[in-house]
């Protein structure tokens, strides 16, 4: 059982902006014990499949540094390994959500997400911060006068939630994910719209009763994130 909050209360969540000297955009978001590197690079150019449909692209790519986690894992050196591909993916859907490619321009704009310590929710993490950072970006691209504002069409955010001998625990750590029946991610936009939500009985199936209280502490999680976010972007002129 929780000491340190509610059930119902993530993680305190930090993000400190401008971290890295060179990329168009940047965070450092640590949310409770789990801290990931969040950069947003503008490359002029698309891919070759969408070269001449005068839209933009935004992708991402996610690694974990080898001692992110207890014991040292090896480096995703010659093959990305399917959890890797699969959140990279997830990343990439999660901003897509937010941003309106065909104001975007033929440029788009790739997200790296390196998790430097884990204790669960890194993918959650690593969405919420990918959105900061891409919402720098597109501020200085705004500013330069090469994007309007209204490229960025709204936030984007991600929180676990999980069940455990009936309870709802709202965003958990690695040893809550671990030890729970139930494990869930819901990713949504600030405006309530959902781009994904994932949900597997690791021990115990779940009744539509359950999922509906899992929805309303995501909801809680989500809403806090989005303040968080907001915050942040809303001064640069983008939001």
């Amino acid at each position: 059982m929780r000491n340190d909050r509610s059930l119902s209360e993530p993680r305190p969540c930090k993000v400190e902006t401008n971290v890295s000297r060179y990329a168009e955009g940047s965070c450092l978001i640590e949310t409770g014990n789990t801290k990931v590197f969040c950069t947003a690079s503008v490359e002029e150019g698309v891919p070759s499949w969408l070269k001449g449909k005068g839209q933009g692209w935004v992708t991402a790519e996610y690694a974990m540094l080898p001692r992110a986690t207890h014991t040292r894992s090896k480096r995703d050196r010659e093959k990305v390994s399917g959890r890797t591909q699969e959140i990279q993916r997830l990343i990439g859907r999660a901003l897509r959500a937010m941003v309106d490619l065909s104001k975007l321009g033929e440029r788009q704009i790739i997200v790296d997400c390196d998790v430097i310590q884990a204790d669960g929710g890194t993918r959650t993490a690593s969405i919420s911060g990918a959105c900061i950072a891409v919402g720098i970006a597109l501020s200085k691209l705004h500013k330069e006068g090469k994007v309007e504002k209204s490229v960025l069409i709204d936030t984007v955010q991600a929180v676990s939630v999980g069940m455990l001998d009936g309870k709802v625990f709202v965003d958990l750590d690695y040893e809550e994910d671990s030890s729970g029946d139930v494990d869930m991610n819901f990713v949504r936009t600030g405006s309530g719209l959902f781009v994904e939500i994932q949900g597997t009985a690791e021990r115990k199936a779940f009744s539509e009763a359950d999922l509906k209280l899992m929805m309303a502490g995501a909801t809680h999680g989500l809403d806090r994130l989005k303040a968080v976010q907001v915050e942040i972007l809303k001064p640069l002129g983008i939001l």
